[in-house]
């Protein structure tokens, strides 16, 4: 039984990446494009999410910040899911429904890209957070899935939603991590040329 469960989890989840395949991927560019334009520029990117999406846009600030598959300088990417002591800040003395707004309010500037990471498109800090930066004249990547929900609504013609094709909180994380992978790919590829080292 454990062993099928397994097997099933594996399957399930390789179905759906396919299947997301040719739908996701002229998104997935569109978003490549928007965060290159802005690194080219000089400006920078900021994300947020929470619980495991928390995890995704740590993830990415550190390949870029880092390296994803080659040497090369640093690129200006901010996990705004990082810092306790501004996270506890804001939650305690407004709501935890401020607590990505403010840091956009604070640190994001026109021109900036903002990914917004939220498996249902619901999540209230992430809708906030998504004002605020669409206030402040920034771009908007938001990587959901569900339909997209409230972020789907609210997004411009001048964002990209790229939204997995799926009910399963589990299995659109999986979807959103190989998507993180590609924007990563997508950035060094346009900024440094060829392919990775």
């Amino acid at each position: 039984m454990t062993k099928q469960r397994i097997l099933d989890q594996f399957n399930e989840s390789a179905e759906l990446k396919i299947q997301s395949a040719a739908l996701l991927a002229q998104p997935i560019a569109d978003a490549v494009d928007l965060m290159f334009s802005a690194l080219a520029n000089g400006n920078r990117i900021l994300a947020c999410g929470n619980g495991g999406s928390a995890g995704d846009c740590q993830h990415f600030a550190a390949e870029l910040v880092g390296r994803f598959e080659r040497e090369r300088l640093p690129l200006p990417a901010i996990a705004l899911t990082t810092d306790s002591s501004i996270l506890t800040a804001i939650a305690n003395d407004y709501s935890f429904t401020q607590i990505f707004s403010k840091q956009v309010q604070a640190l994001g500037q026109a021109g900036d890209v903002l990914l917004a990471i939220s498996t249902s498109g619901n999540s209230a800090n992430i809708v906030a957070a998504v004002e605020a930066a669409l206030e402040r004249d920034m771009r908007v990547v938001a990587l959901t899935g569900k339909g997209g929900g409230v972020l789907a609504e609210i997004l411009s013609d001048a964002d990209v939603h790229i939204c997995v094709p799926h009910e399963r909180t589990a299995r659109i994380q999986e979807v959103h991590l190989l998507i993180v992978h590609c924007l990563c790919d997508g950035i060094d590829v346009g900024l440094f040329g060829g392919d990775a080292e």
